[in-house]
C-alpha cells in the first residue's frame, strides 16, 4: 500500500489523535508500525526490553488517555523474548538486573527437562500479564478510565516466526 508520508506529518503537525497506545519490547524484530500497519498518528509506540512497566510508562499511558484520548492499551510481548530469556537464565548486567528481575513471576515452576521452549511461551505471556495488570493497578488515571469504559486493555504476543498476532484481554 503506497503512503504519502509528507501528507500524514503535513496533516498531524497541529495535533494527534491517536486510537492506541501500545506497549512492546524494543526488539528490533517487532516494529509494532509494521506489524499492525501503522503510520504517522495513529498510536502511541511505547518500548522497553521486556515490555515491562516503571512509573515513566505509567506516565506516558496517563498522557495517552487521559490528555491525547487514546481509547486502547495494548501490551505487546513476542516469542524468542531476549529480555524474557535473559531473565530466565538469571543474566546480570548493569541497570538491566533490576528491569529483568521483573519478569520471571514468582510462583512459576521451573520447567522439566525437555519443555524450556514452552516454559518460555509461559513466561512470555506471564509478563504480558504482568504488565496489564501493573498498568491497572499502579496508575489511578488510566484505572478509572478502565473501569469506566473508556479505555480497553489488552494483550498480546507477536510470533516472530510467523509475523501473527495471538489477543488476550484483560
Amino acid at each position: 500500500m503506497h503512503r504519502d508520508l509528507p501528507a500524514k506529518v503535513r496533516a498531524t503537525a497541529a495535533g494527534q489523535f491517536p486510537f492506541g497506545a501500545i506497549v512492546s519490547c524494543m526488539d528490533s524484530r517487532v516494529p509494532v508500525e509494521l506489524v499492525f500497519d501503522l503510520t504517522v498518528g495513529d498510536a502511541f509506540s511505547i518500548r522497553v526490553a521486556g515490555n515491562v512497566i516503571n512509573q515513566d510508562i505509567l506516565g506516558s499511558l496517563e498522557f495517552a488517555t487521559q490528555v491525547a484520548g487514546a481509547k486502547l492499551i495494548l501490551v505487546l510481548g513476542h516469542t524468542r523474548c531476549g529480555a524474557v530469556q535473559g531473565a530466565i537464565e538469571g543474566v546480570k548486567l548493569g541497570n538491566l538486573t533490576s528491569l529483568l528481575e521483573r519478569i520471571i513471576p514468582t510462583g512459576l515452576s521451573r520447567p522439566a527437562p525437555g519443555e524450556e521452549a514452552a516454559w518460555a511461551g509461559k513466561v512470555t505471556r506471564q509478563n504480558a500479564e504482568n504488565s496489564m495488570r501493573d498498568i491497572r493497578e499502579k496508575s489511578p488515571v488510566v484505572k478509572r478510565l478502565l473501569e469506566s469504559g473508556s479505555v480497553r486493555l489488552s494483550g498480546g504476543i507477536y510470533d516472530v516466526e510467523t509475523g501473527r498476532v495471538t489477543f488476550f484481554d484483560d
